[in-house]
């Protein structure tokens, strides 16, 4: 199963994870103090950058019947369609830039580039996702509904399919996501799947309805002769976009480090929990200044999950203090390059995509999927002192400040000492398995040789026998 008690799990106290939380909180009253014009100004910044690059690329597009021409065309429209949807759409809808007042850059009217409308996006992801993130049967994010990410949902022969969903998904995920949204809104809206004729159908197909009408219609009528090529473009930038979209995503949400958590976690978490799970269940990958800007900086994808609805610009200024916090605490801190991550994401959808009979590991101890289960059966280093309301991590050896070192030990120790203690553990089974391999040979070797002395008397005897008769 995923994560039940997360205390547990991170092998940090009441008190331990109390203080985390307070720092945490420290980093975000501190962010927020500092907000000021150089924000403003980034932010603004960024619209005039996309507003250029898209007005370039549709200029291009006229006279896209030229080879070079519609490759020019097509990668400015796809930077600022992407642009638009990673940095602007999806952290304007966040709230990250309302500080400023501003009523064209706030998250009540900002409508980004996508099939699907802001506001059901907005009510399903920043309410529904980054309340209970990563938390199965209510985060729904987890999968998006149609891929199976952790061997706590039960197979079913539909998830045979899921190779050929994730190409699928990743192709239209901006319809992925829309569709998505809207039976979000209409289960919070206790509204029937199947009903076709309610408000939040209408505002789907409103919105869905300009957008194709906008890139597949309009922008290519404009160009007049060229609106084949035009419309050829327009596709193409809206794939790239989607796959890009896709990739981030998945580069954040389901790397192995990316834990899962149940609701009995969710039931009486308080607001340090909160902030550990967010931690706990998200992966960053490195990035440089422009791919950052490309991935709307969730790059930070941890940070991000921390503080929703801070300035993207400051994730990178934040993440030094999360990293520090990481280290201070004895915690992981997931990251990695983008193919790394992503490949590893890649791996899961394949590999849950089999019965769980097929796989080798368990959903307490997987590279996807683990719980404080996992340590279960291990013998850690003992520590010889526990404060208050340390039971589990008193039962398991396991807790507080290193009396050689001085240094917390947390979830980064112990999952570095598991894994050594499982390996030996590992180790002498085998050479258990080896013995017992090699006792049972000469065992079978002294029976063979018995046989073969007892044979060898019946037919000494039969010759005697014969001979006296």
């Amino acid at each position: 199963m995923a994560i039940t008690d997360i205390k547990a799990f991170a092998h940090l106290t009441e008190a331990d994870i109390e203080t985390l939380g307070q720092e945490l909180d420290t980093i975000r009253r501190d962010v927020e103090l500092s907000l000021g014009e150089r924000d403003a100004k980034y932010i603004r910044r960024v619209i005039r950058a996309q507003r250029v690059l898209e007005a370039a690329g549709r200029a291009t597009l006229f006279g896209s019947r030229n080879r070079w021409a519609w490759l020019a065309g097509t990668g400015l429209l796809s930077v600022a369609k992407i642009i638009e949807n990673m940095e602007l759409g999806h952290n304007i809808s966040h709230g990250q830039w309302d500080w400023m007042n501003d009523p064209e850059i706030h998250s009540t009217s900002w409508e980004w580039d996508m099939t699907g409308a802001s506001s059901q996006w907005k009510r399903a992801h920043n309410y529904s996702h980054h309340t209970y993130t990563n938390i199965l049967d209510m985060d729904e994010d987890l999968g998006f509904g149609i891929l199976r990410m952790t061997r706590d949902e039960e197979w079913k022969p539909i998830n045979l399919a899921q190779p050929f969903a994730n190409l699928v998904l990743a192709a239209l995920f901006e319809w992925g996501i829309a569709l998505h949204d809207l039976d979000a809104a209409k289960s919070q809206l206790g509204i029937p799947k199947d009903q076709w004729f309610s408000a939040p159908t209408k505002d789907f197909l409103r919105k869905a309805g300009k957008q194709v009408v906008k890139d597949f219609v309009i922008y290519p009528a404009l160009t007049g002769p060229a609106w084949k090529s035009t419309l050829k473009a327009n596709a193409s930038a809206n794939l790239i976009r989607n796959l890009w979209a896709y990739a981030v995503i998945f580069c954040g949400h389901f790397p192995d480090g990316a834990q899962k958590f149940t609701e009995e976690q969710f039931e009486n978490e308080t607001q340090g929990e909160w902030y550990l799970r967010q931690m706990l269940g998200s992966a960053n990958f490195e990035a440089g200044p422009a791919m950052a800007l490309m991935s709307g900086n969730l790059s930070f994808q941890i940070e991000h999950h921390l503080f929703p609805d801070l300035p993207s610009n400051r994730y990178a200024q934040v993440s030094v203090k999360v990293k520090e916090l990481c280290d201070k605490y004895d915690l992981p801190y997931t990251t990695g390059s983008i193919g790394k991550q992503y490949l590893l994401a890649f791996r899961t959808i394949h590999k849950l995509a089999l019965p769980d009979q097929f796989l080798k590991r368990t959903s307490d101890d997987a590279p996807e999927t683990s719980s404080e289960r996992k340590f279960a059966g291990v013998t850690l280093p003992a520590m010889p002192s526990l404060p208050a309301g340390s039971e589990w991590l008193a039962e398991h050896n396991w807790a507080g400040v290193d009396p050689v070192t001085g240094e917390r030990r947390g979830l980064r120790s112990a999952l570095q000492e598991a894994k050594v203690a499982l390996k030996e553990k590992a180790l002498h089974e085998k050479a258990v398995l080896r013995e017992a391999k090699a006792s049972l040979q000469e065992k079978a070797r002294q029976e063979k040789d018995l046989l073969q002395t007892k044979a060898g008397r019946e037919r000494r005897l039969s010759r005697i026998l014969r001979r006296s008769r």
